[in-house]
């Protein structure tokens, strides 16, 4: 991989219903995420809406490359965890291409 090739990132927002069932998705997604070498640089600290809406708890993945992003998005290690989370939160998720600079 070329050494300004930009990172991918995923930006999520997220409310879960029920604590003790999204651990179970937090233990499940790791699996995912170590494969595609992800880092959370945000996972639901303290946050401080200034404008907008948002849901109550925040998470910045970083990934090697916007590739990385999207296949461990679509791997079937991730789906399985996302199974574990979608009945217990709500999350607005969008992958970006990081700024090549």
């Amino acid at each position: 991989m070329a050494q300004n090739t930009p990172k991918g990132y995923w930006i999520g927002h997220v409310t879960v219903d029920d604590p003790q069932a999204y651990d179970a998705y937090r233990q499940a997604n790791a699996e995912a995420f170590a494969k595609y070498n992800a880092r959370f640089l945000v996972r639901g600290g303290a946050q401080e809406v200034v404008e907008g809406a948002l849901r109550p708890r925040a998470v910045v993945i970083e990934f090697p490359s916007m590739a990385a992003a999207r296949a461990c998005y679509e791997s079937a290690e991730y789906q399985r965890a996302l199974a574990l989370r979608a009945p217990v939160s709500m999350a607005d998720l969008c992958i970006v291409e990081g700024w090549p600079g």
